[in-house]
């Protein structure tokens, strides 16, 4: 219960009032105890003081039991009885300020983050990947930032994982070796992480954490509800959402150093979920924001059956811590409630490890610290009833809540935009229309590489029967020349034989002349020397 009078919360009572002093609020906290022994009426109590406070709230719903603190509580013999035990004077039910937030969408406003934002670490995480497949993932992202492909949503990473693969000798150089193994296995793990809800909870448009830094109009802080019945349903989906929250806050925020009050107080129950089986990394991470994010005025309280769910590094920076009763029937356990009881400051009135084992429900150890940032000697006490209603709001109502949420226009419908998926299918696209102008100039090169050599073909058949036509031709021609020749000869031949007939005929006359003159001339002779002349 808040009293402005006195500027503090009144959380439970023991001798005296125990009361949370806001400006130590941001000093972060511890809510333990065994199943049934009161915490969610702790974390009830408060979220509604910080509330009436004015200081937003943010609340993991695990069981679905949470969610009726929209609505006022209802008198009961029980809580009526302990207001007049415990003196709260002006006791009054009331409802507070909820607003209803669901990854799934289902019975909340819908809550979204973009893979980007997420980063390679907690995604590593959330799909479990071994140290080398986490590099991969870390390059990947790499490659995606230095080019602008916007990774928003996990159709953009599984198409972000096929291009590397496709891709991977080209980045080798630059990033390193990538092998297909690693790429294939990490994109089974995505399908995996899809079917975990990661359809749903990556996307557009997602969640400002800024939205949830605000107040109703009577200046309470609004409690922000989210429904994880089912998101706790996938323990490294729920715990890496709550990391991936403290870190956006973490950057968000600008440094305040110690106000009065916290900007928003965070309770995340179920904290063992967060913790179990955390690589180092993780854990070194959880360890830092735990302890800088309180100069950011953001408190953070942790809900779990045992302090030993915690890690000692992350414990160490809780101030303020309520035990709720713990069994312990084996020697683990035994240990376990040892290690709770030294870590409260002694109070000599009692023994505080046989304390924790014999708190009544609703009962506590409280130690909170004081307005000195030292811890109280812890006490033995009752916590405050809460005013809101004990118990889960009808589904209807959280309906109507939500469809009035301001914020339900705002984040209702998902919205895919242009990112990796798109940006990669048209570089695919422009790829494929390249590697289709490229064999089209192939096959146009192709074609007209074999119009040359079939041109070249003809003409070298044409060049080739002009030369066998020329041959040919040449051919005749001294076919015609040796017959013209031929005849020639044969014509001088012909001739020459007609000069030797010529010239023996005219032999043959001469030869005949001479030897008719011979004769005449001999026959003359004859005469005349014979004297005898004819007459």
């Amino acid at each position: 219960m808040y009293l402005a009078n006195e500027n503090l919360l009144w959380v439970a009572k023991g001798q005296e009032r125990i009361c949370l002093s806001p400006k130590m609020a941001n000093r972060h906290g511890l809510i333990t105890g065994a199943t049934g022994t009161g915490k969610t009426v702790t974390l009830k109590v408060l979220a509604e003081g910080f509330s009436d406070m004015g200081v937003p709230v943010f609340l993991a719903d695990i069981k679905g039991d949470v969610s009726g603190m929209c609505k006022a509580g209802e008198p009961s013999e029980n809580v009526d009885g302990r207001v007049r035990e415990m003196g709260v004077d002006g006791f009054s039910y009331t409802a507070y300020p909820v607003r209803f937030w669901d990854v799934y969408g289902k019975l909340g406003v819908p809550v979204r983050t973009t893979i980007s934002d997420m980063g390679p670490d907690l995604l590593s995480r959330i799909m479990e990947l071994s140290d080398v497949q986490e590099e991969v993932l870390a390059v990947v992202f790499k490659i995606a930032d230095d080019n602008g492909w916007l990774l928003i949503d996990t159709k953009d990473l599984r198409a972000m994982l096929a291009y590397v693969s496709e891709h991977a000798g080209e980045y080798s150089a630059m990033y390193g070796n990538m092998t297909a193994q690693s790429l294939a296995s990490i994109q089974r793990n995505v399908v995996v992480l899809e079917e975990a809800g990661g359809t749903v909870f990556f996307g557009e448009p997602a969640l400002s954490i800024a939205d949830w830094l605000c107040q109703d109009d009577t200046g309470r802080g609004i409690i922000n509800l989210l429904s994880c019945v089912q998101l706790v349903q996938s323990p490294l989906l729920y715990s890496t959402f709550l990391l991936w929250m403290l870190s956006e806050l973490y950057e968000l925020l600008p440094e305040a150093g110690d106000l009065d009050k916290p900007k928003i107080v965070f309770f995340f129950d179920e904290a063992h979920l967060l913790f179990h089986d955390a690589p180092k990394a993780l854990l070194s991470k959880v360890e830092q924001v735990a302890r800088l994010i309180r100069s950011k005025g953001v408190g953070v309280y942790f809900i779990s059956q045992s302090p030993a769910d915690v890690p000692d590094t992350v414990l160490a920076q809780l101030g303020n811590k309520i035990q709720h009763a713990l069994r312990a029937y084996t020697p683990a356990e035994q240990k376990a409630v040892r290690a709770a009881a030294q870590s409260f400051r002694a109070n000599p009135a009692f023994d505080t490890e046989e304390a924790i084992g014999a708190l009544g429900t609703g009962e506590a150890l409280v130690s909170l610290l004081g307005t000195d940032g030292v811890p109280q000697v812890v006490e033995r006490a009752k916590i405050l009833p809460p005013r809101s209603f004990m118990g889960a709001a009808e589904e209807d109502l959280i309906r109507q809540r939500i469809a009035n949420s301001p914020l339900y226009g705002k984040y209702a419908a998902a919205v895919d935009g242009v990112s990796a998926y798109e940006q990669l299918s048209d570089v695919h696209a422009a790829a494929q229309q390249q590697a289709a102008e490229a064999a089209a100039a192939a096959e146009q090169q192709k074609q007209a590489e074999a119009a040359e050599k079939e041109r070249q073909k003809q003409e070298a058949a044409a060049a080739k029967e002009q030369e066998k036509q020329a041959a040919a031709q040449q051919k005749e021609i001294e076919k015609l020349k040796a017959a013209e020749e031929k005849r020639q000869q044969k014509e001088i031949e012909q001739l020459k034989r007609k000069q030797e007939r010529e010239a023996e005929r005219r032999k043959q006359r001469m030869e005949s002349v001479a030897t008719s003159m011979f004769r005449t001339a001999g026959t003359s002779i004859v005469r005349n020397l014979l004297g005898t002349k004819r007459r």
